[in-house]
């Protein structure tokens, strides 16, 4: 099984001095799905940027078998897709078509192939409908599945996303689950929202103060009430991590 994810003593500090990342271990296979869970400040998103190259620290980080560094910084944004908390940020151009044919068309596929992968990454979000609309014409939990697209279509081997549930109604939550679910790629959900990843991930670690402090089956770790509170997370009152896990099963 190919390793997508292995670091080792991953350390950073920004340039203020603050240590965001205090030594991180973390390996994920190919095909898992890992939440990445943890208090506000506990380095996850820093982690979420080390992963395509948008931050380098010290220690030791291959993704896919590349090792992260100044001169594979291509090579790592080839093979993962960050997808933001705010579709906005990713979405620019006039229409849902173009956006999602940006980033093929970038890498010197000829129009037709982009528009191949672009009706593909679309119909595996279901927005093939809204491709010739504007991005700004659709609703957040459109955009966020459209901002998915955008990477999709740039066929990553890991596939990152940042609070996707975040400012979501109820409905456009159950849809998105339900197409993330559908996906057959790695995924690493950073996520406050631990309800949505006990129905999406089949494991959880617990990032805080910039070190791993658990890792292991989600529902096993969101089951564990001491170790939610120790470090600030909180399930949905009469929320049941097991059941809902053998729902999603």
């Amino acid at each position: 099984m190919t390793c997508t994810i292995h670091a080792r003593g991953l350390r950073y500090a920004y340039p203020g001095g603050h240590l965001a990342l205090a030594g991180v271990d973390l390996t994920v296979q190919h095909g898992e799905r890992v939440a990445v869970l943890g208090p506000n400040g506990a380095g996850k998103t820093t982690l979420m940027l080390h992963l395509n190259g948008l931050l380098l620290g010290d220690g030791e980080l291959r993704i896919g078998g590349v090792v992260a560094g100044p001169d594979t910084v291509a090579d790592l944004r080839a093979g993962v897709g960050l997808v933001f908390q705010d579709p906005d940020d990713q979405l620019f151009m006039p229409t849902v078509r173009e956006d999602v044919a940006f980033g093929p068309l970038n890498l010197g596929l000829g129009a037709q192939e982009a528009m191949r992968r672009v009706d593909e990454a679309l119909g595996a979000v279901g927005m093939r409908a809204v491709a010739d609309r504007a991005p700004h014409e659709l609703s957040m939990g459109q955009r966020r599945r459209v901002a998915i697209a955008t990477v999709l279509a740039m066929r990553p081997q890991l596939l990152v996303l940042d609070e996707p549930s975040a400012n979501l109604d109820p409905r456009a939550r159950r849809e998105l689950l339900a197409v993330l679910d559908a996906l057959d790629t790695t995924l690493l959900v950073v996520t406050h929202d631990l309800a949505f990843a006990a129905r999406l991930c089949e494991r959880a670690v617990v990032l805080d103060a910039g070190r791993v402090m658990a890792d292991g089956p989600c529902d096993e770790l969101l089951a564990d009430a001491a170790l939610l509170a120790a470090h600030d997370l909180e399930l949905p009152e009469g929320f049941d991590p097991l059941r809902a896990r053998r729902a999603a099963a």
